[in-house]
């Protein structure tokens, strides 16, 4: 006896609804009107004699009811699109979508991406970069690295490393002035701040013992890279962070003020991803290159080990 389903349009637009938690969101999506979204939504809602919408005057959120219904249909959608794909388009290279921070691609991930492409031709990464940690239940990425804790039900964390945390700047600012030897003396310089990350700062300042440094009180950015890049024009004192200025210290470009002050953050570094993509290969096989690319960084492979 075949089971009672509901009419796809009202599951389509419910599913739309949910993920983009607006129905304005969801009928630009489909093509249709807004109207056109809320009845198939009470449609459902009757067939289901169920509410999965709390309405307001400007916007809607789903009922504990809706929250249990929306990842059920998100994951169905998904499989049969990746279904859909694997019949029409079997030759074509599998897509792997990795959404990491910006900063992290540009100064390591990406030179090292063509070793993956050679070893896995049939696999296409394409890569999303933002300063703010994946929301699974909205974002179609298959995976990302992130820095921070295990904080989520219903996804995989693999961890990567552990990073260190500590103040660099260019030598020629420390020039014809006296050597750094307390934290407090930055309060001689300009802090070069990354706003989306700014509790860094305060962890480095926390475990060092200093309190008379406002790391928000010199000039702000929206990224490690151009924090870094503007610490290596003598434009203040950055943070630093492995990987992201490891070939800088080695050349001399950069210099750490307190080498023997560096400080372990207080989260880690993960590659995540749902639990129900788990047995995904080209996921495994990324994760596993990944995995071996850190064991390869002598700086990296050491943070892991701790």
């Amino acid at each position: 006896m075949r089971k009672k389903i509901p009419p796809l349009n009202s599951l389509k637009s419910f599913e739309a609804a949910a993920r983009h938690g607006s129905f304005r969101n969801a009928a630009d999506e489909l093509f249709v009107s807004v109207s056109a979204i809320s009845h198939q939504i009470k449609q459902l809602e009757h067939v289901l004699n169920v509410e999965l919408f709390i309405r307001r005057t400007r916007s809607v959120e789903l009922t504990k009811i809706g929250k249990q219904y929306y990842p059920i249909l998100r994951d169905a959608f998904d499989k049969i699109a990746e279904g859909t794909d694997l019949i029409l388009r079997p030759t074509r290279s599998d897509v792997l979508t990795i959404q990491l921070y910006s900063t992290l691609a540009i100064r390591w991930l990406i030179p090292r991406l063509p070793d993956f492409q050679s070893k896995h031709p049939n696999i296409s990464v394409r890569l999303n970069t933002s300063q703010f940690d994946v929301d699974f239940d909205k974002s179609d990425v298959d995976a990302c690295v992130m820095i921070g804790n295990r904080a989520a039900d219903g996804l995989h964390y693999s961890y990567l490393f552990s990073s260190d945390v500590f103040p660099v700047c260019s030598p020629n600012l420390l020039k014809g002035k006296e050597r750094l030897e307390h934290p407090e003396q930055l309060n001689e310089f300009t802090i070069l701040q990354v706003y989306p990350s700014d509790r860094d700062w305060y962890i480095w300042l926390d475990d060092v013992g200093c309190t008379s440094v406002d790391p928000d009180s010199g000039l702000q950015f929206d990224s490690y890279d151009h924090s870094i890049s503007i610490a290596l024009q003598g434009m203040g004192v950055a943070l630093g962070m492995q990987p992201y200025v490891s070939k800088e210290l080695t050349s001399g470009m950069l210099i750490e003020p307190f080498p023997e002050m560096r400080v372990k953050h207080h989260s880690d570094w993960y590659f995540v991803y749902r639990q129900e993509k788990f047995e995904q290969k080209k996921i495994q096989l990324f994760e596993a290159w990944l995995i071996e690319q850190i064991k390869a960084d002598p700086e990296l492979s050491i943070s892991r080990e701790r």
